[in-house]
C-alpha cells in the first residue's frame, strides 16, 4: 500500500494558454520524483490531453478553472485533472477514435486525447459528478535488481 507524502493543487482558467503552465508543473514534479525524461514526456503529453479535454468541452461560455492536484506517493504520481462544468457530457470509454474493422470512412472523430492517456498512463479512471475528473496515475520503475542477480558469482583466487 502507498501512503501519500505530498500534495500540489493548482486552479488556472480553462483557457489554452494556461495548458503550458500546467505541462510545466507537471514536468516539475515528475522530474522530483525520478521519473525518467521518456517517462516526463509521456506524463506531459496526458496532462496537456486531459487539460485541452476541460477548454475544449467543460464550459460552454468559456469561464470556468481546471483544477489539478498532483498526490506524490512512495510508488505513483497520482495527478487529477477536473472541471466543475454544467455541461452534459457524453463520456465512452473506449480505445479511441480508430476501429481496425471499419474502413476509414467509418472512423470516428475524437476520443484521440483519452486514448493517449489510457496509453501513456499506468492507470485511468474517468468519473462525472460536478463536472468530469480524470485521475491518472504513473508508477515509479525503481531498479529492484539485487547485487549478484545476473547469475554470475566473483570470488577471489589466491
Amino acid at each position: 500500500m502507498s501512503s501519500k507524502n505530498d500534495s500540489i493543487e493548482m486552479s488556472v482558467p480553462a483557457k489554452a494558454e494556461y495548458i503550458g503552465i500546467l505541462r510545466l508543473t507537471a514536468s516539475g514534479i515528475a522530474n522530483r520524483v525520478g521519473y525518467s525524461y521518456d517517462v516526463i514526456e509521456d506524463i506531459k503529453v496526458s496532462m496537456a490531453e486531459a487539460c485541452t479535454n476541460v477548454v475544449d468541452h467543460a464550459y460552454k461560455d468559456g469561464s470556468g478553472d481546471i483544477k489539478v492536484k498532483f498526490d506524490l506517493c512512495n510508488d505513483y504520481l497520482q495527478i487529477q485533472v477536473s472541471d466543475e462544468g454544467t455541461e452534459k457530457k457524453t463520456l465512452a470509454k473506449s480505445n479511441g477514435p480508430v476501429d481496425a474493422n471499419k474502413p476509414i470512412e467509418e472512423l470516428q472523430e475524437g476520443g484521440l486525447g483519452l486514448f493517449l492517456i489510457e496509453t501513456l498512463m499506468d492507470e485511468v479512471e474517468i468519473t462525472q459528478d460536478n463536472g468530469v475528473t480524470i485521475t491518472m496515475k504513473k508508477f515509479v520503475q525503481r531498479d529492484e535488481v539485487a547485487q549478484g542477480a545476473d547469475g554470475v558469482e566473483t570470488t577471489a583466487n589466491n
